[in-house]
């Protein structure tokens, strides 16, 4: 659905998305592309990946719950679609800590060998995560697209409705 809304309140909508693609492509794909080579000789890089997700995931939750008092209508609806995708990528993140957990446990006290313990959590834990962004990536991607245009998908605005005086804008053609 498209909103009569000012070209300042589409910028500021764009806001949580483009915060949210940084840390998907920057620093999940770019970042650890990086310092996966490096981690052979060093491995502090690769440890600042999970660090600064988290970091940025919790931001995003935190502004997205104060966006409901400061922001206009328009802009808060966007700070809550990058707050649920957050949530969704942050139960990964944790589920990929759960079976890297399984399989140190698995390596260190049932006797498993290595390089199960390297299959199941590349198969089970990281493989997902990797899934996940890709989707992630091609979703916000598209919501950015539509905080650009002054759009809001119908699921969003049946959750959040709008106030009296945002006037919902007919398309002809489109």
């Amino acid at each position: 659905m498209k909103f009569a809304i000012s070209q300042e309140l589409g910028k500021k909508a764009k806001v949580p998305h483009e915060i949210f693609l940084t840390n998907l492509i920057g620093n999940h794909i770019l970042w650890f592309v990086a310092a996966l080579g490096m981690v052979g000789t060093f491995w502090y890089p690769l440890a600042l990946v999970p660090i600064v997700s988290l970091a940025t995931l919790l931001y995003i939750l935190w502004r997205a719950k104060r966006s409901k008092q400061v922001d206009e209508w328009y802009v808060m609806c966007h700070w809550q679609v990058a707050a649920r995708r957050s949530r969704i990528f942050l139960l990964m993140l944790l589920a990929t800590l759960l079976v890297a957990t399984l399989g140190w446990v698995g390596y260190a006290y049932l006797g498993m060998m290595k390089v199960m313990v390297i299959a199941l959590v590349a198969g089970v834990g990281i493989l997902p995560v990797m899934a996940t962004v890709l989707v992630l990536i091609v979703m916000e991607s598209d919501i950015l697209h539509q905080a650009s245009q002054h759009r809001l998908p119908g699921g969003v605005v049946e959750r959040f409705p709008p106030p009296e005086g945002v006037e919902r804008v007919t398309e002809g053609g489109a």
